[in-house]
């Protein structure tokens, strides 16, 4: 093939017989004609097949024929009856016949072709990838024969690199397939041979869909960490050809560590594969780039790996990144949990509050408790330090605030219910000028600012969080019934100043919210909260579903009665015989179930038991009623209420497993909601943690560090190694694996010596600590 570089064509010899052309036009056409006929779109090229291949039709291509001086002489004999073309290639990589291929280096000079021509190869799919599919024990004698052949042919560059260019596998390369065939040495092989290790497989098979996909993050070296492949990471980081750059993004600005992110499914063979591959990364891309913070690349979304864990609900990588420790030295700027010190099963522990703590934006606990679409997201609001994190907020600024604002409510209540009790009844009301005039003046203003704050808190909440349509109900619940609360009055005070008397009705309906709304401020009690939560799961889910199939029913019946029952004929009584008494000059006038809400409220009233069948006894066709009668009570008092009841037992036995982690959600919810009402003054005041030097490898390492302090009975003796004589020193001197007891009676004798030894000093230490207040306030 010759290339012009200025012109960036090429030209390509072609040496195919006019019947080979002809022959796979027409299979070509049969199988469009084929798939036409059957109403279908034309099928994309498998990935490989072992059964024939759906070969693509070749574009427009500028190539010289050989033999077209044969044809001008009227010779139509070849001159080499083995001319490879792209299936006899296809079929020796598969079957991995080297002996096929003996003479190909021969023919190929003969007619002037190289391997990465176009004609040997199938919407981007080269022989060498073919080879690379067909691994037999890891073994394609093939493999070898090509690259030496395209070596020998001076293309070897364009042949390893060679992508798919059907958009269903785009982009992926030969490296690509033998990654993914687990084949070290065939990725070593193409590597040496110039094999780009940035070559992006960016198909839709290889994007995250709906349908049938497998998403690696693109790149060789993030297929090589997500199929647990320790060996390949370790060459294509290392390798002294093109050494793979961990900081390189795919189309979704996914680093190699969003990627594993991305594939971690919480189990514990693969969150063990996922933790130990995301360290093995984190720690050569440290040795190799000392200054390179992998774990700030932000994706497209602004996710940096955690953030995507606490996205994404992946619990198991999300607790290690949190709680990640190392214990070397020049690994230990890696870490985001430090151990400050160890006594008995006493351990205090730094963490790094860097993108954890809501006092920066888009933090990881805030997109957990914001995330109403996020599984295990109740799980991981209790990994540490997220959950000493909110109780701190809570003692601190939340829980203050939220109790005033209890009380605010309450006074809010108060007045709201004496203005509405109150109320004028001409309309719009003239203000009195005296005292009881003004006080009802004010209380008319307060109460209208009040609700106009509920109504714009509401709208701006629902913009912040933006719940999905499916969990709306549940985490925006109070939410939207405060701005609903917000929303009648507005209405109301419309209508008020427009002398309307329907006021009234919205004004009531407002009055009535107000006080249910008041159930929100149980989330300050524990025993409340639960009871609170309880009540809303049940109107939720099974009163909601009651009614739908409620009114079903009962509008159903009720259009039926309508139709069935025709009026009596009017018959003349005396005035005893009335049924009410009237004067001479008025028409008695009574309801009928001629009427649909009159005949709505009694199948209502028969549903609870207050039915009266009196006024049907002058009615046609009353047997049929009773049909419709028995039917409509069978159905709802019988059934309904019973399935109604059962439903509401077996949620409140499902949320009682539930209802504490739900209500620690819900107080988070509102922890939250606090500190982003409080000015950047108070905020900044309020913030989390201590500033603290750490002193790692890289030098002077500061860092916003969260203390927590933690008992564990369980695991005291393994710390042994790490008790230092002051506590408060994390970084010091572990004692040798020997000095380790055997045995419960040795331990405790020696635990004892070392508690007398040091206790002088220990006492001196634990009263510096004490006098932390963000210390002492945590244990």
């Amino acid at each position: 093939m010759e290339k012009s570089e200025m012109f960036g064509f090429s030209l390509e010899m072609d040496n195919r017989t006019e019947e080979e052309k002809s022959r796979q036009k027409a299979a070509k056409k049969d199988r469009l004609v084929s798939a036409l006929g059957l109403g279908l779109e034309t099928p994309k090229a498998p990935m490989d097949t072992d059964y024939q291949e759906e070969m693509e039709e070749k574009k427009p291509q500028i190539r010289f024929d050989l033999n077209f001086d044969k044809k001008i002489r009227g010779d139509d004999s070849r001159g080499d009856s083995r001319t490879y073309n792209i299936d006899r290639l296809f079929e020796a990589a598969a079957g991995g016949d080297a002996e096929q291929l003996s003479d190909l280096h021969h023919n190929l000079r003969q007619n002037m072709k190289k391997l990465s021509d176009s004609l040997y190869q199938s919407y981007g799919k080269t022989a060498l990838m073919k080879a690379l599919l067909h691994l037999r024990d890891g073994k394609n004698d093939t493999v070898e024969v090509l690259i030496d052949i395209s070596e020998k042919m001076g293309d070897i560059e364009a042949f390893v690199n060679a992508a798919y260019t059907s958009s269903y596998y785009e982009g992926q390369t030969a490296l690509h397939i033998a990654t993914e065939r687990r084949s070290i040495s065939y990725v070593k092989l193409l590597v040496s041979k110039g094999a780009d290790v940035h070559a992006k497989a960016c198909g839709t098979f290889f994007q995250p869909h709906d349908g049938p996909n497998f998403y690696f993050g693109e790149l060789p070296l993030s297929l090589a960490a997500c199929t647990n492949q320790p060996d390949v990471v370790d060459f294509l980081m290392e390798n002294e050809y093109q050494q793979a750059d961990a900081k390189m993004t795919d189309s979704q600005g996914n680093t190699v560590l969003h990627a594993l992110v991305v594939v971690a499914d919480n189990s514990t063979d693969n969150t063990e594969f996922i933790t130990n591959m995301y360290d093995r990364i984190l720690k050569t891309t440290a040795r190799l780039h000392p200054k390179l913070k992998l774990e700030d690349i932000e994706n497209n979304k602004g996710l940096t790996p955690v953030k995507m864990a606490a996205k994404t609900g992946k619990t198991g990588i999300f607790s290690h990144i949190l709680k990640r420790e190392f214990e070397e030295s020049h690994t230990k700027h890696l870490s985001h949990k430090f151990t400050e010190w160890v006594y008995g099963p006493v351990t205090c522990s730094l963490y790094d509050l860097a993108s954890v703590d809501s006092y920066e934006d888009n933090s990881v606990i805030e997109i957990l408790v914001y995330g109403s679409d996020i599984p295990n997201r109740h799980e991981m609001l209790h990994t540490e330090p997220l959950s000493r994190l909110l109780e701190w907020k809570w003692k601190t600024f939340a829980g203050r605030m939220f109790f005033f604002n209890f009380l605010v409510y309450v006074l809010y209540l108060s007045i709201f219910t004496a203005v509405a009790y109150n109320k004028k009844e001409k309309l719009p009301s003239v203000i009195e000028h005296n005292t009881t005039g003004y006080l009802y003046l004010s209380g008319q203003l307060l109460t209208t600012l009040a609700n106009g704050y509920f109504f714009v808190i509401g709208i701006i909440d629902m913009k912040r969080k933006r719940p999905k349509l499916e969990t709306l109900l549940i985490d925006g619940y109070y939410e939207i019934l405060f701005l609903l609360q917000g929303v009648l009055f507005l209405v109301s005070a419309g209508l008020y100043l427009g002398g309307r008397q329907e006021y009234l009705g919205f004004l009531v309906l407002c009055l009535a919210l107000s006080w249910v709304n008041l159930l929100y401020f149980s989330r300050g009690d524990v025993h409340m909260g639960i009871y609170s939560i309880m009540i809303q799961k049940m109107i939720l889910g099974d009163i909601l579903r009651f009614l739908f199939v409620y009114v079903v029913f009962l509008f159903g019946f009720s259009a039926a009665v309508v139709t069935l029952l025709i009026e009596p004929p009017v018959k003349n009584t005396t005035r005893s015989q009335q049924r009410f008494f009237v004067p001479s000059d008025t028409e008695c006038k009574t309801a009928s179930f001629r009427s649909i809400p009159y005949t709505t409220l009694q199948l209502f009233k028969f549903t609870i038991g207050m039915g009266d069948m009196e006024f049907t006894e002058d009615y046609q066709n009353k047997e049929v009623f009773y049909v419709l009668l028995i039917s409509y009570i069978i159905l709802t008092y019988i059934l309904l209420l019973n399935m109604l009841i059962a439903l509401m037992n077996r949620t409140v036995e499902n949320t009682a497993k539930e209802s504490a982690s739900i209500w620690k959600l819900q107080r988070a919810i509102t922890i939250l909601d606090m500190e982003k009402r409080l000015p950047c003054c108070l905020r900044r005041s309020f913030r989390c943690g201590v500033e603290k030097n750490l002193g790692t490898a890289l030098g002077e390492d500061r860092r916003r560090c969260f203390r927590v302090e933690e008992v564990n009975w369980n695991k005291w003796n393994i710390n042994l190694g790490k008790i230092n004589e002051d506590p408060g020193c994390w970084d010091g001197v572990r004692q040798p694996a020997s000095d380790t007891l055997p045995n419960r009676a040795n331990r405790g004798r020696s635990w004892r010596g070392m508690f007398l030894e040091g206790s002088r000093r220990r006492r001196h230490a634990h009263q510096s600590t004490e006098m932390n207040p963000l210390s002492s306030s945590q244990v």
